[in-house]
């Protein structure tokens, strides 16, 4: 049975280098990062809310097709809303996989500043368009704003595991992903 696995967590919570080892670790599953789907649509910065949901859109799509063909899919996303993780969840049930919602979970402060860091040493599309969204806000804190609204959409959430993300120990974190993940495979405990 595939898995697709929803891994959420703070801004630079260490989502997509979570994502990426998995994948790296299993044979032809998809690392569905949205936010490079949403990088391919032109020019998706002039309406980020509208290019969201239609890589969203494309993102279940391409899942969909992945999972029917029995192959893991991991979507590394940050969510402070339930629909999509819901979407995602329906999608799995459809397709006869298990889902599995992570959240990883850094502090506040460490969201920050691991945001700022990132943003200085930008080298991947998505890290510099997460930069050009920040920069584009109206918030005065847009990194901690959305820390404070992940904080509160995960509080309301009961089936998501959580496991505290040290960045400087991602394989620690490794170790914790695959602990979970494990349960839902075949013959897991």
């Amino acid at each position: 049975m595939p898995l697709l696995v929803l891994l959420n967590g703070a801004p630079a919570s260490g989502k997509s280098t979570i994502a990426a080892a998995l994948v790296d670790r299993r044979q032809l599953s998809l690392n569905l990062d949205i936010d490079v789907v949403r990088g391919q649509l032109g020019c998706w910065l002039d309406e980020p809310s509208e290019a969201g949901l239609a890589a969203r859109s494309l993102a279940v799509a391409m899942a969909r097709t992945h999972l029917q063909s029995g192959r893991d899919v991991f979507v590394p996303q940050f969510l402070v809303r339930p629909g999509f993780a819901d979407e995602l969840a329906s999608l799995a049930a459809d397709c006869d996989a298990e889902f599995v919602s992570i959240a990883l979970i850094v502090d506040r402060e460490t969201a920050r500043s691991s945001f700022a860091a990132r943003t200085t040493e930008a080298v991947e599309r998505t890290h510099r368009d997460a930069a050009a969204m920040v920069h584009r806000s109206p918030d005065a804190d847009p990194v901690g704003d959305m820390f404070d609204r992940f904080a509160t959409y995960l509080d309301s959430c009961s089936d998501v595991h959580r496991i505290v993300a040290d960045r400087g120990e991602v394989d620690q974190t490794m170790r914790s992903v695959e602990n979970i993940i494990s349960r839902y495979e075949p013959g897991g405990v």
